[in-house]
């Protein structure tokens, strides 16, 4: 049996880990959260923990000045005190959710040469985070590092859920060609499962094992809800033009439509056994 301690209350992976572990593994996890808000985690005990968890941070929010110094506390400064205290206390492994934001893209392929450029203080928080605490490993302590793309599901918060409410409300959408690497949590959870079992010391790019197109999304999405959707490509000018339109708007079509993927070699670890689900059957039905 693994014991397992996730730092971090009330966040969707962290949670949803925990009810998919209970479920599916019956008795192979001991799981334990504590929160992080405050500090009581200090002088929580550690020791008997085989695996510390962290999913504790920032995420999710429009980034304004006076929030750079609490992006650094809290997705920089707190997970490495919390790995020191975790090796301090005798941890085997520790596992840090970072994020594909470290890499600074809107849109291309990234691939193992590729060197993270971030370009928002949430993705450089997450770097440094990744940095020091590679700097913490031994031959008793080991460091996961797990750069996921975006992680959907149900009960999912961030730019799947915009995209949902769109797709269950408009009757059009335009029929654009990309890529776009994307994580169902239940595959996500899956692989944590595999990696707290090999107890690797890595960086990991999880994905699910086809990249999704935003249009087949959308029209799945909508199929699911049971809203009539047309895809079409008469509308595909307006991305067209909205892709030059200098600023805000630019910005978001890219991150709409535009393509960006890791490479599918990068996420064969565990030979790929946790990407069990299809685009479809991740959001219309289960496995």
């Amino acid at each position: 049996m693994k014991s397992v301690l996730i730092t971090g209350a009330n966040s969707y992976i962290g949670e949803s880990f925990e009810r998919w572990a209970r479920e599916r593994h019956g008795g192979e996890y001991e799981i334990e959260t504590q929160d992080m808000l405050d500090g009581s985690w200090r002088q929580r005990s550690f020791t008997g923990y085989d695996v510390v968890f962290h999913v504790a941070g920032i995420v999710h929010r429009k980034e304004r000045p006076e929030l750079k110094e609490l992006y650094e506390q809290v997705n920089t400064a707190l997970p490495v005190e919390v790995a020191q205290k975790a090796k301090r206390e005798k941890v085997k492994q520790f596992i840090f959710m970072s994020s594909m934001s470290v890499y600074g893209m809107d849109t291309g392929t990234i691939d193992r040469n590729t060197v993270p450029k971030p370009k928002t203080w949430y993705g450089k928080s997450k770097l440094r985070a990744e940095k020091e605490l590679k700097k913490l490993e031994d031959l008793e302590f080991g460091v996961a590092i797990v750069r996921p793309p975006m992680v959907y599901g149900e009960g999912c918060k961030g730019n799947y859920v915009t995209l949902e409410k769109i797709a269950k409300k408009i009757p059009l959408f335009p029929d654009i060609k990309n890529e776009r690497s994307m994580l169902y949590i239940e595959d996500l959870c899956e692989f944590l499962c595999l990696l707290m079992g090999d107890g690797g010391r890595k960086v990991y790019f999880p994905q699910n094992r086809e990249y999704v197109r935003t249009s087949d999304m959308v029209r799945v999405i909508a199929k699911g809800a049971g809203h009539p959707m047309l895809i079409s490509k008469l509308w595909n000018p307006l991305v067209w033009l909205g892709k030059r339109i200098p600023g805000k708007i630019s910005v978001l079509t890219n991150k709409v439509f535009g393509s960006l993927v890791y490479e599918q070699e990068m996420s064969k670890d565990f030979d790929g056994n946790y990407q069990r689900n299809r685009l479809e059957t991740s959001i219309c039905g289960r496995n």
